[in-house]
């Protein structure tokens, strides 16, 4: 096949491309530049969209002798990664810059590009594997390396978008492997730390890089009740399940520590509680899809297991499709989830679906 082997610079994508070229398909390399302004984007190993990034990724391309290109995607990138998360800090929800880069760059415009030029698919260094279902049709799975697995943050894949998806490394047991692989074939970028954060705020402060681009407005700090207990000087700079950083006037009734609960964007105001409140019993979401075939009734509840963060244990849960949206319910209440997050249901190893979450529903009443 003609691949296209995106190259981020570490070394998973480099060693993804040469098992790509051992398998003897036509591979080409290639670097995405997200940002026009180098600098806004992290330096040293903090990111993986750098100048640094886009000359590692060349010089495993260059071992690997096959052609390398540099394609700037950064309009697009500011578009559907970068205003989409402010936005949804603005509308009070805690996105997820990663997931949406795969949703929109890496497997949509990046795909739609290889597609149009002719290749058959793009292979990246993530770990999570293809496997072909029992009806013929394509299916995500979750990596043989458990620890390293990023089937979530893959969740938001298309069926169409997994026929043109190739991941070699998902029957890796361990990086340590992938890293030996890599040194033995001489890449530089074999020890090359990985990439971490938010590529697109330079310094990790992402509540001041919020208050630069929306400003800060002051509001109230209140209990579920309507009680003003203290005041905040910006409400897009919390999420849900901090602790840290309320400022409160007084001591809750209780005496317990108190937690955001909500973001209330029209009202500006933060909610906050006990940490009991955080559990919640029920999410749904109305942007949801199937990464692959999708269940023959989704209507008629099924037994599933629902992950909520790229690193979080996945949980048992009940899930249908109801009034347009998925809704997800867990078999025990599950702590800290946010509007905004997303929900990839499981079915065993393999990947069903996923929903960005539009509402939760608490385990616990308001008068606790």
């Amino acid at each position: 096949m003609r691949v296209l082997a995106a190259m981020s610079g570490g070394v998973d994508s480099a060693v993804a491309a040469a098992r790509a070229v051992d398998a003897g398909h036509d591979v080409v390399g290639v670097h995405l530049a997200l940002s026009r302004m180098p600098g806004t984007l992290r330096t040293g190993s903090r990111g993986c969209c750098t100048i640094e990034d886009s000359m590692d990724a060349q010089r495993a391309a260059s071992a690997l002798g096959i052609p390398y290109y540099v394609w700037d995607f950064s309009a697009r990138f500011k578009e559907d990664v970068v205003d989409d998360f402010v936005a949804e800090y603005q509308a009070g929800r805690t996105p997820n810059p990663c997931m949406r880069c795969n949703e929109r760059i890496k497997f949509a415009a990046l795909l739609e590009k290889a597609l149009a030029l002719g290749f058959d698919a793009v292979c990246t260094g993530h770990y999570a594997s293809i496997v072909t279902g029992a009806d013929g049709a394509r299916e995500l799975h979750r990596s043989a390396a458990w620890a390293k697995d990023q089937s979530y943050v893959l969740g938001v894949l298309t069926a169409e978008q997994l026929e043109h998806a190739m991941f070699p490394l998902g029957v890796t047991p361990s990086k340590d492997e992938v890293r030996a692989e890599a040194a033995a074939r001489g890449l530089t970028v074999a020890q090359k730390p990985d990439s971490y954060d938010i590529c697109f705020i330079p310094d990790g402060d992402t509540r001041g890089w919020l208050a630069d681009r929306v400003g800060t407005a002051p509001g109230s700090v209140v209990e579920r009740d309507g009680t003003v207990v203290g005041e905040h000087e910006g409400a897009t700079g919390y999420t849900v399940g901090q602790r840290r950083g309320l400022h409160l006037g007084r001591p809750a009734p209780d005496g317990k520590p108190r937690f955001v609960l909500e973001i209330r964007p029209k009202e500006n105001t933060v909610v906050v509680g006990p940490k009991e409140a955080l559990d919640v019993r029920s999410m749904a979401g109305s942007r949801f899809t199937w990464a692959g075939t999708a269940p023959t009734d989704p209507t008629v509840p099924f037994a599933c297991d629902v992950q909520i963060r790229a690193h979080a244990d996945p949980v048992p849960a009940t899930a249908r499709v109801e009034d347009g949206e998925l809704v997800v319910d867990v078999d025990e209440p599950l702590s800290g989830v946010a509007p905004g997050q997303t929900a990839v249901v499981y079915v065993g190893t393999r990947v069903l679906g996923q929903c960005t979450i539009d509402r939760t529903v608490s385990a616990v009443p308001a008068a606790v």
